[in-house]
């Protein structure tokens, strides 16, 4: 086990025209459990590559455990890896697969045995041992790359995206085991997807990349609570933040003749920082279905949950913009069943003032 260090480290593919990682700073405590999130093409993966020694670190530095790890060959980084598409070895059953780093170490066979039985006995495995992996679900098989990084007591997990391939509920069950073993064995764990909910749930910490920059590398209540820029407020949460344009009016912001109710921290922000306009950010959770008050909208989709109801709804002000110059579909979350029907008029309120404000210009939080 071991801390990592990502310090300034940046890599650029042959013939492209942007870094895929760029000057990536990142310190990851010994035992601490990190997701890298972001969308297609935010360099999440190559990040962990490069902490693999997969990737090449063309500047800066990558350290396990304060060493320098640039030069140094995969297989002496003391790195377990767990990919996507599971990589068993079809011909070879559940124990053979667990124990073949060890058999190519050579390690003895009676030891082997014995650290591929603790393996399989945590990741109740033990009665399939003798199956090959055809003959197992996507979640065993995944339990059987899992195993295979377990018992090499490697410094460090690197998972990519090990949860994809598998079914919706099979997804829920088997990130939860992913958490309770990392927690349970304490090993150092850097963590890919693109799933911003799975982040949320297992991350003792998250960092949010786009176009291959670091966002923000918190704890996923301060990513939610606190986001640093409208992209990490529209990434984090799902339903993700209702954002949109609004103008700016001696301190004040109306939209639709509907006042923005903001606390006095985020007034005195607004007062001070000379802006016309400000993009508003409010979750789904803190706004309601209102009463002869609020935004006038119309209902253009219901997600019915069953403890709640997620209300869809374009605003009849057309003039109000989201940040791609789109009219704004507004998130509603509300506590009751079928609360409206598909094309009602309803009035969306604020249930409270937490408000986020950014920039217009460069999106940052003021």
């Amino acid at each position: 086990m071991a801390s990592i260090t990502y310090d300034k480290a940046c890599c650029v593919y042959p013939g492209a025209d942007t870094l895929a990682v760029d000057s990536l700073d990142l310190d990851v405590e010994d035992g601490e459990f990190i997701v890298l999130v972001g969308p297609s093409g935010s360099g999440k993966s190559t990040a962990l590559r490069m902490l693999a020694g997969l990737e090449e670190i063309d500047s800066g530095e990558i350290r396990i455990g304060g060493t320098n790890m640039v030069g140094v060959a995969p297989k002496e980084r003391d790195i377990a890896m767990v990919f996507q598409n599971y990589a068993l070895y079809p011909n070879k059953t559940v124990g053979e697969n667990m124990g073949f780093a060890l058999k190519m170490r050579g390690v003895p066979l009676a030891e082997r045995k014995e650290k591929v039985a603790e393996a399989a006995k945590l990741l109740d495995l033990t009665d399939f041992l003798d199956r090959k992996p055809a003959k197992l679900s996507g979640g065993q098989r995944q339990r059987v790359a899992m195993g295979r990084a377990i018992v090499r007591e490697p410094q460090v997990f690197c998972m990519d995206e090990p949860l994809s391939n598998l079914d919706a509920k099979l997804r829920v069950q088997t990130r939860t085991q992913i958490a309770a073993l990392q927690r349970r064995l304490g090993t150092t764990t850097v963590y890919v997807t693109h799933d911003q909910v799975e982040a949320m749930t297992m991350g003792d910490r998250v960092a949010v990349l786009k176009h291959g920059v670091l966002q923000q590398f918190s704890t996923p209540t301060e990513l939610y609570d606190h986001p640093v820029n409208a992209f990490v407020a529209g990434f984090i949460g799902s339903p993700g933040m209702n954002l949109f344009t609004a103008p700016v009016r001696d301190g004040e912001i109306t939209i639709a003749g509907a006042p923005i109710a903001i606390d006095e921290e985020n007034a005195a922000l607004l007062r001070t920082s000379g802006l016309d306009t400000v993009i508003v950010g409010i979750r789904p959770e803190h706004l309601a279905l209102g009463d002869g008050e609020g935004l006038n909208a119309d209902v253009a989709l219901l997600e019915e949950l069953g403890s709640e109801t997620y209300v869809y709804a374009s605003l009849a002000d057309d003039s109000i913009k989201n940040l791609d110059g789109e009219p704004v579909m507004m998130v509603a979350r509300s506590g009751t069943r079928s609360p409206a029907r598909l094309g009602d008029g309803i009035r969306l309120r604020q249930s409270g003032a937490a408000v986020h404000l950014f920039h217009p210009e460069t999106g940052n939080r003021l």
